[in-house]
């Protein structure tokens, strides 16, 4: 059997799944129903994602490993307007005037329905239904993410969704890499290596704000790769301000494209990121020592992690030169990235 399965709790009266797929050549996940977190992901022995003690740890912050929607990253005064109509949506920031990952109750925070697909790429699909006015973005949506661990060590997820009215869906999974082992420490000695050009510099509320950055001569150059922390610190305004990365990539070129390799220094586990999105969000988990219950009783602190979090630009219905997070009445949503494992020595 590549797949088995084992409660993990309750949430709401739901119990919560855990789902173990394994390709049975080195790489394992463990996935819930519930929100469809990755709470694992071993290759070759290693855990190299963060994750939560239980079902209620999942939900009171971080977004550690979830799927997040309709709208993943922020969007700034927690409005947008779509055809004329001005919608309003719940701050749910940390004190900040921005909407989070979809509200208060998104993707991270559902029940998900779940079939298998046992086999040499054993997989699972999860759905479910958005409906109209949820979280106050319009239209009813009908979700589909499969997840898939390839026969040449990749973890392939795939988004699909449609719509019955013009709305916003612009999903992404939230995992927290450590490629030496979840409770190993810090990134900083990870090398990152990025095919971005360009960045998206934030407001002091940490949204998007309008501009279009060379990342040349900057700490957010990182396409010669170099170790996280090489410029973790740096007196620019936008790593002082947010204790860290936490900033958007535009990605170089077009189509389905290696958009990030990441190499752990330690393992020598090299994570290669697989996407067809316009962009990556890159956050060095800067604020993880607020979080507390951690699986297998660690203790994660700042820059113990890293997220590449594959999106359309964010805030992008306030800047019309970004690329577009509206998925059209009768349209499909159909974007995949994959994170490719292997062994660098």
């Amino acid at each position: 059997m590549s797949i088995t399965q084992k409660e993990f709790g309750t949430y709401k009266d739901n119990v919560v799944i855990a789902y173990t797929l394994d390709n049975n050549r080195g790489l394992k996940a463990e996935i819930l129903n519930l929100g469809g977190i990755i709470r694992a992901l071993i290759f070759n022995g290693t855990d190299v994602v963060l994750g939560r003690s239980d079902a209620e740890a999942y939900l009171s912050g971080g977004y550690l490993g979830a799927l997040v929607g309709r709208n993943s990253n922020r969007i700034e005064g927690c409005t947008f307007c779509l055809n004329g109509k001005t919608y309003t949506l719940a701050a749910n920031d940390s004190g900040r005037n921005n909407n989070l990952h979809g509200g208060i109750c998104g993707f991270a925070s559902k029940i998900w329905d779940v079939q298998t697909v046992d086999s040499d790429e054993p997989q699972l699909i999860l759905t479910t239904t958005s409906p109209d006015g949820e979280e106050g973005f319009p239209g009813n949506v009908q979700v589909k993410v499969t997840y898939t661990l390839t026969k040449d060590n990749s973890l392939k997820i795939h988004y699909e969704g449609s719509s019955d009215q013009d709305t916003l869906l612009n999903m992404t999974n939230h995992s927290y890499f450590n490629l030496n082992g979840h409770s190993s420490g810090t990134v900083k000695n990870h090398t990152l290596t990025l095919n971005c050009s360009f960045f998206t510099p934030n407001t002091d509320a940490c949204v998007a704000d309008g501009r279009v950055l060379s990342v040349e001569n900057t700490a957010f150059d990182f396409r010669g790769g170099k170790k996280i922390g090489t410029d973790i610190d740096d007196s620019d305004h936008q790593i002082q301000e947010f204790l860290g990365y936490d900033h958007n990539f535009a990605i170089d070129g077009r189509g389905f494209r290696k958009c990030a390799c990441l190499v752990g220094d330690i393992t020598g586990i090299v994570m290669e990121t697989y996407t067809d999105r316009p962009a990556v969000q890159i956050y060095t988990g800067n604020y993880l020592d607020a979080l507390t219950d951690f699986k297998d009783n660690a203790e994660y602190s700042k820059h113990d992690a890293i997220c590449l979090e594959t999106q359309v630009f964010p805030n992008a219905l306030k800047h019309s030169h970004y690329p577009s997070p509206i998925l059209k009445k009768g349209e499909k949503y159909d974007t995949t990235t994959e994170y490719k494992f292997s062994m660098s020595k």
